[in-house]
């Protein structure tokens, strides 16, 4: 009789659900923003989301085929990262440059690392940083909500132009950050809609695809050093409410920081994780070159995954420590 030994890390007990079902979960906790994306920019936003989908998905099935790998991409993971890297691109993109950040995505972020499980970076975040170092122009475009009107002033980059020109945010600027919360500025998805990003990560925390660690430590530190600053100069730091609902950092919390492959395993350091990528996109945002610091500050926390799994993997269970 045959007998096979097969030899596997744990954990070992199966709960039934599949990588597919994860994706699909995601995807839907992602379509309020979708809504949200096409009623404020209209139908070319989501053919700009379309090419994105479409360079993920078919390089993704490109290269399984090249390498003589089966072809994966019904499992739903490549498309998600097109719906993401949409998100972080200006909505009235060239075709050519969602299409080009969806196969950096897929080809660089995650197939040359051998694929889904292997990647070491989030693969939204390695297209859009490659597109906004190869095309800043383009990448620094935007369309205004509902009017459609081109402009390259996000609350970022006006705050940060108004800090460095002036040393401190005009009144007149001030008066208008209010209306973060209703989507007034142009901008990517956090600054179109705080609310549609909360719903969709708040499905996520309740299908318990995520956990509660990285969101709370990411928007929590964030939220403390921007009311540090605040405290310290309200002219010359914006406040901390206005850090959350600007730019991506809700939507790097909920969706792209909280990443199976690139976080942390452990409970304590995905807190570590979180509070890593909360401090560092403040600094980046405040005394850094560029407006916007979510990516990097993902991007940064993931290759310090590793020395985090290292630093916090718990202590084996049962073993006397040897008295010399």
């Amino acid at each position: 009789m045959e007998k096979t030994l097969y030899l596997s890390s744990s954990p070992h007990v199966h709960e039934g659900g599949t990588t597919a079902q994860a994706m699909r979960a995601v995807i839907i906790a992602l379509l309020p923003c979708v809504g949200v994306w096409f009623f404020s920019f209209g139908l070319q936003s989501i053919i700009v989301m379309l090419l994105c989908i479409l360079g993920c998905v078919g390089s993704e099935a490109v290269c399984q085929k090249m390498m003589g790998k089966p072809i994966t991409i019904a499992d739903g993971s490549a498309a998600m990262t097109g719906i993401l890297l949409a998100f972080n691109i200006p909505p009235n993109s060239a075709w050519w440059m969602a299409l080009l950040g969806g196969i950096v995505a897929v080809v660089l972020g995650k197939q040359v690392f051998g694929g889904l499980g292997y990647n070491s970076f989030n693969p939204a975040l390695i297209g859009r940083t490659v597109l906004l170092i190869s095309f800043p122009v383009q990448m620094t475009t935007w369309v205004m909500p509902r009017t459609h009107e081109i402009t390259s002033a996000t609350p970022l980059s006006e705050v940060k132009m108004a800090v460095g020109l002036h040393g401190a945010i005009p009144d007149e600027l001030k008066s208008q950050l209010g209306s973060v919360l209703m989507g007034g500025f142009g901008g990517q998805l956090g600054v179109i809609s705080g609310f549609a990003l909360i719903l969709g990560g708040g499905y996520l925390l309740y299908r318990k695809i995520i956990t509660w660690h990285i969101p709370a430590s990411f928007i929590g530190s964030a939220f403390v050093l921007g009311t540090v600053l605040w405290l310290v100069d309200s002219s010359k730091y914006p406040s901390p409410v206005f850090h959350l609902f600007t730019g991506g950092l809700l939507l790097g919390a909920f969706f792209m920081a909280t990443d199976w492959v690139t976080t942390p395993l452990t409970p304590k350091g995905m807190l570590i994780f979180g509070t890593g990528c909360g401090v560092l996109t403040i600094l980046i945002r405040i005394f850094g070159g560029y407006p916007e610091g979510v990516a990097f500050s993902i991007l940064l926390m993931n290759a310090a995954t590793p020395i985090i799994d290292r630093f916090t993997v718990p202590k084996k269970f049962g073993l006397v420590p040897e008295k010399g």
